[in-house]
Parts: C-alpha cells; sequence; structure tokens
C-alpha cells in the first residue's frame, strides 16, 4: 500500500499493547504504506559445492555449482573450464562436451555474485575438474584397395585419447609405406604384392602418464595391373612413341587380320558405283608439325596432367562428357588459333586426341576450341583401351562414323617399328543417304549420308587387293600396303575422296609418301559387312537394354577435406563407364580424396543407351 504524508509518534513509554494500537491507529488514520518481502537469505553468501564430478572427453558432461546465503538471484561464472565446457550464469550448471586434448585434471575458479544492495556479496572457489580420455579406437574398418604399378591412397583413422597419434603397420603390400603423424598410408604397390594382405594397425596416443593403444587387423587388397605394361610403357607428349602398345584388344574390330576374309557379295557393285570408282589414294599427313596437316595426338600421365572440364556445346546428348586430362598446351587438328570462332562456330574438325597412359583412356574431341584456359567442343568421346568398348547404335563421335580416331591413324613409330597392326581411318568425299539420315555398318554405330545414288557407307572395311605388288615401294611405304592388304581401311568421315589419314610427324619423307598417291581404287576391294549392305540406319538399327547399374556407393557420405573415399559400383551388360568428374574409369571401384562436397555421377554404357547413377561426398 502507499501511504499518505502523515505525522505520528510513539510514545516511548506506551506498553505494547499501546505501541500495537498507537500503530494501528496511525495507519488508520493516515492512510496506506507499502511492505516490502524480505528475499534475504540468512548467513554470509558461500559456495557450498566441494567437488565436482569427473568426465570424459568427447562426452557430454554434466554438473552443476550450488551457493547459499546473501541474497538471490545469483549469478555464476567461471574461469579455466576445460574447452568445450561453459557455465549457467543463472543456474550454475556446467555442460558441454570436452574437446580432444582436455584430458587431465584442470584447477577451476568459480564465483557467485548475490542480488544484495547496494553492495553485492561475492564468493569464490577453486575446484579440481578431472577429464579422462575416451577410449581410444581405430575407426577405420576397411582398406581402399589398390593396383600394382598405380599410385595408391588410404589412411589409417583413429578416435578417443588423447592427440596426437602415434601410427603403425606391419605387413603392408611391397612399395606401400605408412606416416606415424597422419596415418596416411601411400606408395606405388609392386607386382609382387598382388594378392590381399592382412595389415595390423597400431595407434598410441599422447595420455599421461600412460599411453593408450589401439590395434586392428585390416584387409588390403592389391590387384594385378589394370592396364597392359605397354600401355603404362608409353612415352609422353605430341605425337609421342607408344614404344609398341596398341591400342584396344586383339579382337578388336580395328586390330582384327581381314586378309582371308570373304568378299561382300555386293564388291563389284560398290567398287565400279560412282563415289568409288575411278579415285585414287590420297595420304593425309605430312611431316608439317603441329596438325596443319594430319591428325595430332599427345600422351599424358594423368597422375600428373590434371582433369580439366571440356564445355561439350552440340552433341552432349551423345558425348562422354567428363573431365579429362587436356593439357593447355594439348594440339589440335588445323592448329586454329586461341578463341578463333568461341564459343561453339564450326572451325573445321579440329580433332583433339588425348592418350592417358595412366589409365588406358582415350579422350577424343571434335570442333575444339581452345579460348582462355577452357576447352569447348562439339562432341566428347571416352574409349577405353583395353576393352572391345560398344557404344549405342545411332551415336555419334568425334568422328562421324562413331569410331574412335586414333584406332585408325598411321603414325611414325609403328612404321619405324616395321609394322601397323590395326586398320587405317579413310574417308570419302559421299556416302550413301536416305530419309533417315544414311547407312552404316559395324564397326561403325553412326550414318551421315550425303548423296542417295552412291554405294559407300559408313564402317565400309576394304582391303588392298593380296596380288597388288608392292615391292617397288620404299620399306616404310610397304609398311603401310601391308597394313591395308592385312587390316584394311575403314570408311570413318565424309571428307577427301579416299583420303587415309595419320599423325603429322617432322620424320616423315613427305616424297616419299606422295609415291602411295598414284595406287588407284580399283586396287581395293570391300570385305563381307554386318550387316548385309547397306546395313542399318536410324530406324533400323538393332534396340536393346541399357546397362543395369545395381550399387553405386562410397565408402564414406561425409568426410573432412582430404580423406580418401572408396567409390564401388556394381554394373551389368555395361561396355564401358565414365565418372563426370573422374573422367573414364574400370575395375568397379576409384580412391578419390575430395576438398569440397562433390556429386559423383557413373556412367555406364553399352550398344543400347546409357545408364547414370550418382552419388554425393559431403566435405565438412
Amino acid at each position: 500500500m502507499r501511504a499518505r504524508d502523515c505525522n505520528f509518534f510513539i510514545h516511548p513509554l506506551l506498553p505494547f499493547s499501546g505501541l500495537i494500537f498507537g500503530v494501528a491507529a496511525g495507519l488508520l488514520g493516515c492512510g496506506y504504506v507499502t511492505i516490502q518481502g524480505d528475499t534475504s537469505t540468512s548467513g554470509k553468501l558461500a559456495i557450498t559445492t566441494t567437488s565436482l564430478p569427473g568426465g570424459t572427453v568427447g562426452v557430454a558432461y554434466s554438473g552443476t555449482i550450488a551457493a547459499t546465503g546473501g541474497t538471490t538471484p545469483y549469478q555464476f561464472s567461471a574461469s579455466s573450464l576445460p574447452s568445450g565446457l561453459s557455465i549457467a550464469a543463472s543456474s550454475g550448471a556446467i555442460s558441454g562436451t570436452p574437446a580432444q586434448g582436455t584430458a587431465g585434471t584442470a584447477t577451476v575458479q568459480f564465483t557467485v555474485t548475490d542480488s544484495s544492495t547496494p553492495t553485492p556479496q561475492t564468493a569464490t572457489a577453486s575446484l579440481a575438474l578431472a577429464l579422462s580420455a575416451a577410449k581410444l579406437t581405430i575407426t577405420t574398418t576397411s582398406l581402399p584397395s589398390g593396383t600394382v604399378g598405380t599410385a595408391y591412397s588410404g589412411a589409417i583413422g583413429a578416435s578417443g585419447g588423447t592427440t596426437p597419434y602415434t601410427y603403425a603397420a606391419s605387413n603392408l603390400p611391397g612399395g606401400l609405406s605408412i606416416d606415424g603423424a597422419t596415418g596416411a598410408i601411400s606408395g606405388t604397390p609392386a607386382a609382387s604384392s598382388a594378392g590381399t594382405a592382412t595389415v595390423a594397425a597400431t595407434v598410441t596416443d599422447s595420455t599421461q602418464p600412460t599411453a593408450q593403444t589401439a590395434t586392428a587387423n585390416l584387409s588390403l587388397t592389391i590387384d594385378p595391373e589394370v592396364s597392359p605394361s605397354a600401355c603404362g610403357g608409353m612415352s609422353t607428349g605430341d605425337e609421342a612413341s607408344l614404344n609398341g602398345f596398341v591400342p584396344f584388344p586383339a579382337d578388336s574390330p580395328w586390330n582384327t587380320n581381314i586378309a582371308d576374309a570373304p568378299l561382300d557379295p555386293n564388291n563389284d557393285a560398290i567398287t565400279s558405283a560412282a563415289g568409288f570408282a575411278g579415285l585414287h589414294l590420297h595420304h593425309d599427313f605430312s611431316s608439317v608439325a603441329g596438325g596443319d596437316y594430319g591428325i595430332p595426338y599427345v600422351v599424358v600421365d594423368s597422375s600428373v596432367t590434371p582433369l580439366v572440364p571440356i564445355n561439350v556445346i552440340d552433341y552432349a546428348s551423345q558425348s562422354d562428357v567428363a573431365d579429362a586430362p587436356f593439357p593447355i598446351t594439348a594440339p589440335i587438328e588445323g592448329s586454329p588459333a586461341d578463341c578463333d570462332g568461341w564459343p561453339d562456330t564450326y572451325i573445321g574438325d579440329a580433332h583433339v586426341l588425348v592418350l592417358d597412359r595412366n589409365t588406358c583412356f582415350l579422350y577424343e574431341t571434335f570442333n575444339t576450341h581452345r579460348c582462355n584456359g577452357q576447352w569447348n567442343a562439339s562432341s566428347e568421346t571416352i574409349w577405353d583401351m583395353q576393352n572391345v568398348e560398344m557404344r549405342p547404335w545411332g551415336w555419334t563421335s568425334a568422328d562421324a562414323a562413331g569410331l574412335p580416331i586414333f584406332a585408325g591413324l598411321v603414325r611414325y613409330d609403328e612404321v619405324a617399328a616395321g609394322a601397323i597392326n590395326h586398320a587405317i581411318r579413310f574417308t570419302m568425299q559421299q556416302t550413301k543417304d536416305d530419309a533417315n539420315g544414311g547407312y552404316f555398318v559395324e564397326p561403325g554405330t553412326h550414318a551421315a549420308g550425303t548423296v542417295w545414288g552412291v554405294s559407300n557407307v559408313m564402317g565400309m572395311r576394304i582391303r588392298l587387293k593380296a596380288s597388288f605388288d608392292i615391292s617397288g615401294y620404299s620399306a616404310a611405304n610397304q609398311v603401310i600396303l601391308t597394313a591395308m592388304k592385312n587390316y584394311g581401311m575403314i570408311v570413318a568421315d565424309n571428307g577427301g575422296y579416299f583420303f587415309f589419314q595419320g599423325a603429322p610427324d617432322p620424320r616423315w619423307d613427305d616424297n616419299d609418301l606422295e609415291n602411295l598417291d598414284s595406287i588407284q581404287s580399283s586396287n581395293f576391294e570391300v570385305v563381307q559387312m554386318t550387316p548385309a549392305w547397306p546395313g542399318w540406319d536410324a530406324n533400323t538399327a538393332p534396340t536393346g537394354q541399357p546397362p543395369t547399374i545395381t550399387s553405386f556407393t562410397a565408402s564414406s557420405s561425409t568426410v573432412t577435406a582430404g580423406t580418401p573415399v572408396t567409390l564401388a559400383w556394381n554394373t551389368e551388360n555395361d561396355s564401358y563407364d565414365f565418372i563426370d568428374v573422374l573422367g573414364g574409369v574400370h575395375g568397379g571401384k576409384v580412391v578419390v580424396t575430395p576438398t569440397a562436397t562433390t556429386t559423383y555421377t557413373l556412367n555406364a554404357t553399352n550398344q543400347y543407351g546409357r545408364s547414370t547413377m550418382a552419388v554425393t561426398v559431403t566435405v565438412q
């Protein structure tokens, strides 16, 4: 109650009952007063907690500081709390999760302040808070597999205990070693290490006075070398020697000897028809360096040449759109100036061919533009040089017939070695057209018909007649002509009439190569085609089921930057696979070390189409 102003007194000699009466009278006579409740507690402010419960590093902690006396409410604070813990100012509750490195006993200074006025009381106490290290555990349950001759990356992980850790491993496959400070396993597995080893991993922490130790037996499988040793033995650089390596298996159409194969039933009609009869050979390569005349290539090693994106513009739906190990200096057919026609104006075939000796994949692009350090192209195709790769019927590639270009080039290194063991790529000015874009036969997958009235079709194979006398030609030219007899030539594109392609090389003798150009088309014959001439068009090509991807997983979905992650997949009825940000892949698994959150998309392809599946690895 609020009192009015009034004057009254209590006589000091008034008896107690009179005192009560007088006060009451004063209250009744003078209005009302406010009577405050007493919030003070008895006694001096003091912290009553004498000990704190112990905790464990990495495990949620709970404790409380209590106080009595003074005037509530209280305010609590603390200094020297272990990292990861905090105190609630209003309640004194201690909570949080002790961080790594906080194991041991900390002396914590606690302070409580009351609400006394005008001068608050303060009390302090020093209490010990003991934190034990969490149990040291090896968290790695499996190690990524490796491959003989290919750089390996794996790691042993651990948690608990007190960092830093010390790592050790015994029975590692030959060629591998472990980093004692980080647990990373690296090296290149030796040939003798192929198989599955049981690696004994040991991790020791820094807990004092007695360190903890954890052990685990982990399987590590080393697969035999993925690519033939000759693939890895290729030299690197522009127009580098393959040192005897022949891309694609022996049963590839390119590498099949057709010297004794039957003639096509329509041989006479085809060879006597317009567009074939009356022509002569024309070599489409020379000693001119840089790709001005001929189709250049470069051999790289993706373990040192980084993958870069290829911006595929025109034929993305029929391309293998993926990052590729394109060095910025890769030669472009025709040597166009950088940014010429950028980004997608046609500047000529402008092929770029890149062979990766590390993975044994071949990357080919068409109408390629290099501008401001970036690559643009009308199409991109990836070829697994270890397999007979089937692309979907009706799909083009960097070549109109849907074929690999490099497989059919005449190269100086193989001529110098004395043998070309594959078919040769050649062009015809006209190929047979129809209302559905023209015809193709195996091994072609795509048509680009120009004229109805010719008999040439994409994928058609011809050979130099066995009776043709090559004895009067140079040794180098005899190598080329022998290949034309044994392996033949395949129609790969529309272009110059009876032009056969090779890679430019300063060692070619241009005058000698011109001696081949007088050989007439009448000296060639057509090998039996599959299907029967004129072949398939876009509406009659076979149809079927694309591959099935039964699984595509990551060994960890959330990691810290630089942690190795194994991507694994299972597929059925696929011819070749690639992952958009990794390029061509084989073997069913690959190890990646993402530095940022990345989505990986697996593409599995066969002659009937393509299937995809994606997985995301989040980097924290």
